[in-house]
C-alpha cells in the first residue's frame, strides 16, 4: 500500500479550488480593491528583513493585498520596489502565499529562507543559491510526480551565474534537504543528506520548485546557513541587524539581474 500522499493525485486535472476565486471573496470581506502589487516579491520566513525595514520605516503595508492569514509590505531598494511577506514558514504555507502572489502581480518571487548546515562550507553565516532541493516534505507531491529532488529553473540558474562574484557576502550554489519535521532531524538523516553533498536544511525550497515548473513561475530561493542545529552554543547568529543588511544585497544583486 502506498501512502495517501502518494496516490489519486491526477497532476493533469484543475484544482476546483482556485486562487482567483479565494482572493475574489477576500476582497469582497475585506473591502480591499484591486490593485497592483510589485513585480518582484520576497518570503522572509524568519520576519528578520521585513522586522528590520519596518524598524527603520523603510516599508508600509501594501493596499491591495488580500491574503487571509498574511500581510504584504511594500518597500524600495536600490531602486527597485518590492514587496516582502514575513512568517511565511513551511513548506505548505510558502506555496500557498506564492499562488497568491502571482495571481496577483509578482513575476518574480525570491526566497530567503535560514537554513542548518550540513556539509560544512565554512563558518556560518553564508548563502546557498538552492539549485535543487531534496523532497522530504509534503506539497510537492500535490504538484509533481514523485523524485528525489526539485529542481530551479536551468534558464534562471545560468541567468545567475557570476551574478554573486563581487557580493561582499558568500553566496555558494548548491543543494539543500527540504524538511516538514525539522525536530526530527536524526544523526541518521543528516548523514544521508551529508553523503548526498546537501549544504543545508531548510522547510520550503522543493515545494517552491515544484509550483514553479508546473505553473510555469519564476522562483529563486536561497538558504541563508545560519546554525549548526544549536549543537554548539551561540549558534543562529545572523549578522548586523539579524542579517537584514547581508540578505538584502543578496536579494538586490538577484532582482537586478533579473530584470537586466
Amino acid at each position: 500500500m502506498q501512502p495517501p500522499i502518494l496516490e489519486n493525485k491526477h497532476y493533469d486535472a484543475q484544482s476546483v479550488f482556485t486562487v482567483e476565486n479565494m482572493l475574489r471573496e477576500a476582497r469582497r470581506q475585506k473591502s480591499i480593491p484591486e490593485g497592483i502589487i510589485p513585480t518582484v516579491c520576497i518570503l522572509d520566513p524568519d520576519g528578520d528583513i521585513a522586522a528590520h525595514l519596518m524598524v527603520t520605516g523603510q516599508a508600509v503595508a501594501h493596499p491591495h493585498w488580500a491574503c487571509y492569514h498574511t500581510k504584504l509590505y511594500v518597500f524600495i531598494y536600490d531602486g527597485v520596489e518590492y514587496g516582502i511577506i514575513p512568517h511565511v514558514v513551511g513548506a505548505s504555507f510558502a506555496v500557498l502565499v506564492a499562488e497568491e502572489l502571482f495571481v496577483a502581480g509578482c513575476q518574480l518571487l525570491i526566497s530567503m529562507t535560514s537554513a542548518g548546515q550540513i556539509v560544512p562550507m565554512g563558518q556560518p553565516p553564508y548563502f546557498v543559491l538552492i539549485e535543487r532541493a531534496l523532497r522530504d516534505e509534503g506539497t510537492s507531491y500535490h504538484y509533481l510526480p514523485p523524485a528525489a529532488y526539485s529542481y530551479l529553473d536551468p534558464a534562471l540558474l545560468t541567468c545567475f551565474e557570476d551574478t554573486f562574484a563581487r557580493a561582499s557576502v558568500r553566496v555558494l550554489c548548491g543543494a539543500t534537504w527540504t524538511t516538514d519535521a525539522p525536530f526530527r532531524e536524526t544523526e541518521q538523516s543528516i548523514a544521508n543528506a551529508r553523503s548526498e553533498g546537501i549544504l543545508g536544511v531548510e522547510m520550503e525550497a522543493a515545494a517552491l520548485y515544484a509550483f514553479a515548473q508546473v505553473k510555469g513561475k519564476a522562483v529563486v530561493c536561497f538558504a541563508h546557513i545560519t546554525n549548526q542545529m544549536a549543537q554548539i552554543e551561540g549558534d543562529f547568529e545572523k549578522g548586523l541587524d539579524q542579517g537584514s543588511h547581508d540578505a538584502l544585497e543578496v536579494i538586490g544583486l538577484t532582482a537586478r539581474r533579473w530584470l537586466s
